[in-house]
């Protein structure tokens, strides 16, 4: 039977497949990273509500989106070994314990150095980080359905415990039994207000801000903190969360106002420097994606610089807004493009009006992000390459 590729639930199944008879038909984009793909990309599999279709590249480009690197689906010529490393990423996430690096650049048919950096150039991480995001994310899914916390762990691919434990205060946010539990003894207080972007939600742990997002309804809010924290103690009317989200309406209203404010960030150590580059680019300025990773150190890991963009929980405060595509163009955003916009213009017309400098104190042993004008697109990109060389951002 010929699969329909007309409508959104064929082009979904045809995704899910990954379906080359889809090749051409039409254009999946995924929201949250600004990124198109051909229906068969080898990449990640986005969630259904994250996706929209296009009849073709042009279109899903004139709404932000950008062509993903590893399927070239505007047409670009493919790096010769993209093929073998989407391979790899494919042994790396069936293998029940993660290969080695020599045995992966064998099946290549490379050298372990040569295979080592072709697959960081294409992927934006090393072999070695993509196994440990790939185990982190079995982690996440086994603690909640296996029967006992070790069977969980050695079946997300840790060969030991201890290496699960020592891993998990970062990319789980809290103990490995804490997370399986649904973070009981957790206390998340959370609110909403209304702002001229529209409804947004304020949550914070004991440790901080963990959320500052754009949604739909107080109750929408609440349905996607309990799906994160299903067994958290989840409450209202915090009187300092009210003061919390009062400072962040304003920020929005008044984007020349200051807006520091204790953050409980959780993420990959990819993640966590990606939005700590984010955190000193100045308002009224931008950087594009290309920028950021070579501000981190990791130049050729622009498709996870948008990848990290994407995962940021906490607009505003780690703010995605200001990270353009190369061209200048918008990109992805969490929230939307028009809030982006509109975030982005806010901060421009009130450094015009204050005539502020574009830098920000820069903190001991990191250099600056770029400050783009967008009036010189190439000439930013060799700039950020000849000048920022080498990790920026601290490992935590």
């Amino acid at each position: 039977m010929m699969q329909n590729f007309e409508t959104d639930e064929g082009r979904w199944l045809a995704v899910r497949a990954r379906d080359r008879a889809a090749d051409g038909r039409f254009i999946v984009a995924v929201r949250t990273t600004g990124v198109y793909c051909r229906p068969h990309c080898p990449s990640r599999m986005p969630l259904r509500a994250n996706v929209r279709f296009y009849d073709d590249a042009a279109q899903a480009e004139r709404d932000g989106f950008r062509a993903c690197k590893r399927c070239a689906p505007a047409g670009s010529p493919r790096h010769p070994a993209a093929e073998a490393v989407a391979r790899a990423c494919r042994r790396i996430e069936s293998a029940p314990e993660s290969p080695r690096l020599a045995e992966l650049a064998a099946a290549a048919g490379l050298s372990p150095f040569h295979f080592h950096r072709v697959f960081k150039k294409l992927t934006g991480v090393t072999p070695k980080q993509y196994a440990a995001a790939h185990r982190a994310r079995r982690l996440r899914t086994n603690l909640r359905t296996a029967g006992r916390i070790t069977d969980a762990v050695y079946d997300a691919g840790f060969a030991t415990a201890s290496r699960a434990y020592e891993a998990a205060p970062e990319t789980l946010g809290m103990t490995a039994g804490a997370y399986r539990a649904g973070a009981p003894g957790e206390r998340i207080a959370f609110t909403t207000a209304p702002s001229s972007l529209g409804l947004v939600g304020v949550a914070a742990t004991e440790r901080g801000v963990c959320a500052i997002e754009f949604v739909a309804s107080a109750d929408a809010f609440e349905r996607a903190l309990r799906e994160r924290f299903p067994r958290a103690e989840m409450r209202t009317g915090d009187p300092a969360l009210a003061q919390t989200v009062t400072m962040v309406v304003r920020r929005i209203e008044r984007p020349d106002a200051t807006l520091d404010l204790p953050l409980d960030v959780r993420g990959t150590a990819f993640q966590l420097r990606v939005w700590e580059a984010l955190r000193r680019i100045p308002p009224g300025a931008t950087a594009s994606y290309s920028e950021v990773a070579a501000a981190i150190g990791a130049p050729h890991a622009v498709r996870a610089v948008g990848s990290a963009c994407g995962a940021n929980r906490i607009a505003l405060a780690i703010p995605c807004h200001r990270v353009r595509r190369e061209d200048g163009g918008e990109g992805g955003y969490r929230w939307g493009i028009e809030r982006k916009r509109a975030l982005a213009r806010g901060e421009r017309d009130a450094k015009t009006e204050a005539g502020d400098s574009e830098r920000l104190p820069r903190p001991p042993g990191a250099q600056h992000l770029p400050t783009s004008r967008r009036s010189n697109a190439s000439a930013n990109a060799r700039r950020s390459a000849s000048t920022l060389r080498g990790p920026t951002v601290p490992k935590r």
